[in-house]
């Protein structure tokens, strides 16, 4: 098997598996129980959670444990509005955005709040500029994500985040890294964002478990409700083991960056295959390519018979047409003929040039079909 659709989610690294199954056998303790089994627990989940703010450049107490990225853009989106909407009811986003993003904000619009969408340009970056200009003296939040999830593209967030600062603004501002935390270097610190959002199976550690890193300061209202744990901002029982593999899977990122070299590899053999489009070439391990005139949903089904698995866009899609893509008002032969393919550290370049390979050939069997 040849896996490279990455970008919807990773294998799990021996260390976070290791870790997992570990902390599943020996620390089934309640973190909030007040005897030494609950110590134990406690003491796993904060030792993760230093662990990981240490990755992002972050202070342990501004992390909060999510079941996910979905769920930390919604608190970070419905949180900010819920707490803060007394500065106005206005939000910027790009066009491009996670639908965890864009159904939310769409949901805020039904409650009255008007939302500002920012298209990107033909590179698949939105400008900073134009993301400003759309800010008002009512705007209450910003949400730009750091890489897309579909083209790999790195968005200006510092450059927003310095704008906003100059402007004095009261928007806070939102950021999706969940295609970039431990895949390019950043720290929160540096980046200017009120609220990071990351998610463990994006990087080889385990689904179900992430994280929202909130700055020192800001505030947030509640969205969901029951216990105190997580401050009260996600309620219930913690995932040990999987907060304890999260955290693995972190200390184990210097792989991670060798999903760029391979991507480049495969850009390089993909140019052979006759008629392939450069969509986008990305700044991570990400990439789209397209073969207009081809359904990508029968070529997806041509390599995965060969064991070869890509996609057509985001999983969160299910084959509809890439909203990304639409927005950078790309022909919808491109479209429809787009392949997404995101590496990993765990594939060679062999996989890129077998990938070539069996594109060639579904092309050869479907041009005499």
């Amino acid at each position: 098997m040849i896996y490279l659709d990455n970008a919807a989610t990773t294998p799990m690294c021996e260390e976070a598996t290791s870790e997992l199954l570990r902390t599943s056998r020996e620390v089934w303790g309640n973190p909030s129980s007040l005897h030494s089994a609950g110590f134990e627990a406690e003491r796993v989940v904060e030792n993760s959670r230093k662990t990981i703010a240490a990755a992002l450049g972050a202070s342990p107490e501004e992390l909060i444990f999510t079941p996910g990225g979905t769920f930390g853009d919604n608190l970070a989106i419905l949180g900010a509005v819920k707490k803060n909407s007394r500065h106005g009811r206005h939000i910027v986003t790009t066009a491009i955005e996670h639908d965890a993003v864009l159904k939310t904000v769409a949901a805020l619009e039904t409650e009255g709040f008007e939302v500002t969408r920012i298209a990107p340009g033909q590179n698949g970056k939105v400008s900073a500029s134009e993301v400003l200009d759309a800010v008002r003296e009512d705007t209450v939040l910003v949400s730009c994500m750091l890489v897309n999830n579909e083209l790999g593209t790195v968005q200006p967030v510092s450059e927003i985040a310095r704008g906003l600062k100059r402007r004095k603004s009261a928007a806070l501002l939102h950021t999706d890294a969940v295609q970039a935390f431990c895949k390019t270097d950043f720290s929160v610190r540096t980046l200017g964002a009120d609220m990071v959002t990351v998610s463990a199976h994006k990087i080889h550690g385990p689904k179900g478990i992430g994280a929202l890193w909130v700055k020192k300061g800001v505030r947030l209202g509640a969205i969901t409700y029951g216990g105190g744990q997580e401050k009260g901002f996600c309620p219930g029982t913690e995932s040990v083991p999987a907060i304890a593999a999260f955290a693995a899977a972190v200390a184990a990122r210097d792989r991670t960056h060798r999903a760029e070299a391979l991507k480049e590899k495969a850009l390089e053999c993909l140019k052979t295959v006759p008629g392939l489009q450069i969509v986008s070439p990305g700044e991570t391990g990400v990439c789209m390519v397209s073969l207009p005139g081809y359904r990508s949903e029968t070529l997806l089904h041509r390599l995965s018979a060969e064991g070869i698995f890509v996609s057509s866009g985001s999983a969160c899609g299910k084959g509809k047409p890439s909203h990304v893509l639409t927005a950078m008002g790309l022909p919808r032969e491109v479209i429809d003929g787009a392949i997404r393919i995101s590496f990993s550290a765990y594939n060679s370049e062999e996989d890129a040039e077998r990938l070539a390979s069996a594109l060639k050939t579904a092309l050869g069997e479907l041009a005499h079909l």
